[in-house]
């Protein structure tokens, strides 16, 4: 079967697949929460550009995205919310899973790896909030290309 997404993020969607209990798999997503890891300030400070705000989404979500040297991507997250923990599992999974990948690569990941990560259930809100991270992440891509 031929992958939907690239290798790490694929890896990361078919661990969350393996638990069929849904506290299981909050579980697991509250593990990547807690892996998420603030912009630093090199990067962006406080107040943070409305430009690099995800719109819709209730937990204050910025991004922002810096090519490396070898053309490659790196994702930074800002989640404001203390309780986003949806928006952080979100960005750390992103960042692990497509950081270092080509901007070809991230532009092609489709926004339904929100439905492969969270499942099915997601509320209308919550899923315009975590899609809208993605898209912000594919539009500063491609400002940088």
């Amino acid at each position: 079967m031929q992958n939907k997404y690239p290798s790490k993020l694929q890896n990361i969607v078919d661990e969350l697949s393996f638990f069929t209990d849904q506290n299981d798999k909050i579980s697991l997503l509250i593990d990547y929460a807690e892996k998420y890891k603030p912009v630093p300030e090199v990067i962006a400070t406080r107040p943070f550009s409305d430009e690099h705000k995800v719109e819709y989404c209730e937990s204050e979500a910025y991004v922002w995205v810096k090519q490396n040297n070898d053309g490659t991507i790196k994702l930074y997250f800002a989640i404001e919310n203390p309780q986003g923990v949806s928006a952080k599992a979100l960005a750390a999974i992103l960042d692990e899973g497509l950081s270092g990948e080509t901007s070809e690569t991230i532009l092609g990941v489709s926004t339904d790896v929100v439905f492969d990560l969270f499942g099915q259930k997601l509320s209308m809100g919550k899923n315009l909030g975590l899609t809208g991270i993605l898209q912000l992440v594919q539009r500063e891509i491609k400002k940088v290309k």
